[in-house]
């Protein structure tokens, strides 16, 4: 079959084009990326564990000798650790992983959303995606959220092949990528498995009962993607294996469903410091408050409007249409992800607001080119309504900003008000004019937030809470110089502590030992030797118990204990309050640049 000459034409810029989007994207995720240095200290170290050891490489160890895990599922770290095996443990070999997840996931946004509304919607979708601050944070960060994005991208675009043909292939290969997903943030990737259920058996072009077997047969392989991981473990002898981080009773269930799962949504989740919103009360509202809004919701309000105009301008369309069931996609992902972040009473942080990233880059995409095929008849107060909205919600997000911003929120919002004026009219005006009107748009719409892109690549970021945008340094980072981390940041030691806790060891399992992992974590960075994180993440589990940890000194297995008091939580163990305690009263304490050092071989 011969191209036809628009076709030809088509291809000859959509290539480029594509390939400029991602060498650009390429370019504001790598510029500058080993200024952050260990970014989150607590997922490096585990990286840097599993790049020496394959045991606690499986199973997502915080250090080399397997003393407790990270408190999530280890795919992202079986990726970093790989990473670190390969080409050494530095900043950069933690952190490339991640931008290449965020290219790959631009690239992914583009091909699924062009295959149900065309090339300039994927374009425009990828551009969007590239461009949200909390997608450069995530992407330049070593979280598991990187990995997460590009998984749930990945299944959205094998489900859209499934739609096309009813294809049993391609639901599987969703099922399985989400599995994954799974295996990368526990339950949150399953949030947008309503939508992909539903929209595959409204829009699938099979008989019902075939659609009915496919979605089963995918439900099974995302749940063994899932869960061999956790039948691995659960299976594993408890005793010859690291203890489950965020756990009170070394199980992997508990942290799924519990502490990372129910939890999340009722508050109840046992072992945490201060409970902790993080962000916002729960309520409607809570995406468009500070310190929210600002990370993925410039472009909310208008992927809201043009999910209503693609479902009401789709209403009568055929059960198979791909464009109802692009917007029905994005749209089912966009609102449960929104719902529950919204409502959730547990922990939440602000960065969480990447997954919504590619459901609103895609309804911006498909919904603008929607509009502007259809500006002859209602698509041109469609457009206007979303720039005058964006216009004044960019002004509103960045009206504070001050400094060299000073001028952007009134050029964002007299650019989304000139544009929303011709938009209205667009139907009655010249080609190119109606073209530069799409394009003011288009600046008042991405202005805001590529500023605020750009800012977050040009600013190292570390810690356990980072966030987007200009001024955040150091959120919930370290202190500079030595001294205890804390909960959140992990220390920095002088190079005395650091030749202190490499001298001999190789004679002892671990090196020393520091209540809760970003404390640990940035003593075994620093001397490259392993380092027991007492109580896990928050210090408030029961690993080890103050008997373990007895018999771990008097076999001389640890050769000093960091720092000082363990920490106290609403709820949990309050075992390394009592190692602390212990450790006080039976060995002399010293000072090593700044820190608390107790040598339990004394």
């Amino acid at each position: 079959m011969t191209m036809s000459t628009s076709d030809a034409r088509a291809v000859r810029w959509m290539r480029p084009a594509v390939a400029t989007l991602l060498l650009a994207t390429a370019v504001l995720y790598l510029w500058g990326l080993g200024e952050s240095g260990w970014a989150n200290a607590y997922y490096s170290a585990a990286a840097q564990a599993g790049g020496q050891s394959w045991t606690a490489w499986f199973f997502g160890a915080t250090d080399p000798a397997g003393g407790i895990t990270v408190d999530k599922a280890p795919a992202a770290l079986w990726v970093t650790g790989l990473s670190v095996r390969l080409f050494g443990l530095s900043s950069w070999s933690i952190l490339v992983p991640q931008a290449l997840c965020g290219v790959a996931a631009v690239g992914l946004t583009y091909a699924t959303v062009r295959r149900c509304s065309g090339p300039v919607a994927g374009l425009l979708a990828g551009a969007v995606l590239a461009l949200t601050p909390v997608a450069v944070l995530m992407f330049r960060f070593n979280n598991p959220d990187a990995l997460l994005v590009l998984l749930l991208v990945a299944a959205a675009y094998a489900l859209v092949r499934a739609l096309e043909r009813g294809g049993t292939g391609w639901l599987l290969l969703a099922g399985t990528l989400l599995g994954f997903g799974f295996l990368a943030k526990m339950l949150q990737a399953l949030l947008v498995v309503p939508a992909f259920v539903l929209v595959y058996l409204l829009a699938a072009p099979v008989r019902p009962g075939r659609r009915l077997g496919q979605v089963l047969v995918a439900a099974v392989a995302m749940v063994v993607a899932a869960g061999w991981w956790v039948l691995v473990v659960r299976l594993w002898p408890a005793g010859q294996r690291p203890y489950i981080g965020g756990s009170q009773t070394n199980s992997v269930l508990e942290l799924t469903l519990g502490y990372n799962g129910f939890g999340r949504l009722t508050g109840e989740e046992v072992g945490s410091v201060g409970g902790g919103r993080g962000w916002g009360d729960p309520g409607w509202t809570r995406l468009l408050g500070a310190g929210l809004a600002d990370q993925a919701s410039w472009l909310l309000p208008a992927a809201v409007v043009f999910l209503g105009f693609g479902l009401w301008l789709t209403r009568r369309a055929p059960r198979t249409d791909r464009t109802r069931a692009a917007f029905l996609l994005w749209g089912g992902w966009l609102l449960v992800t929104a719902a529950v972040f919204s409502y959730m009473d547990g922990i939440f942080h602000s960065y969480y607001t990447v997954a919504l990233a590619p459901a609103i880059a895609a309804l911006v995409g498909s919904g603008a080119v929607l509009a502007w095929r259809w500006r002859f008849q209602f698509g041109g107060p469609v457009l206007a309504a979303t720039a005058g909205v964006t216009g004044i919600w960019g002004f509103l997000l960045l009206r504070g900003s001050g400094g060299e911003w000073s001028v952007l929120p009134a050029v964002v919002l007299f650019a989304g008000l000139l544009a929303a004026a011709l938009l209205f009219l667009v139907g009655g005006l010249p080609r190119r004019v109606a073209a530069a009107a799409v394009g003011l748009g288009l600046v008042a719409a991405l202005a805001g937030p590529a500023a605020y892109s750009v800012a977050t690549a040009a600013t190292p970021h570390s810690g356990a809470l980072p966030a987007a945008g200009p001024g955040t340094t150091r959120f919930g980072g370290p202190p500079g110089g030595g001294g205890m981390g804390g909960l959140l940041g992990a220390p920095e030691p002088g190079a005395e502590l650091a030749a202190l806790l490499a001298e001999d060891a190789g004679d002892y399992t671990w090196a020393a030992a520091a209540v809760g992992s970003n404390n640990a974590a940035g003593y075994q960075l620093a001397a490259r030797v392993p380092v027991l994180a007492v109580g896990g993440f928050n210090g408030t589990d029961p690993a080890p118990t103050l008997a373990r940890f007895q018999q771990y000194v008097r076999t001389g297995q640890i050769h000093f204990f960091l720092g000082g008091p363990g920490m106290r939580g609403d709820s949990g163990s309050d075992e390394s309050i009592r190692i602390a305690a212990w450790v006080a009263e039976n060995f002399t304490e010293a000072t090593v640049d700044g820190v608390t050092v107790y040598d339990l071989t004394a």
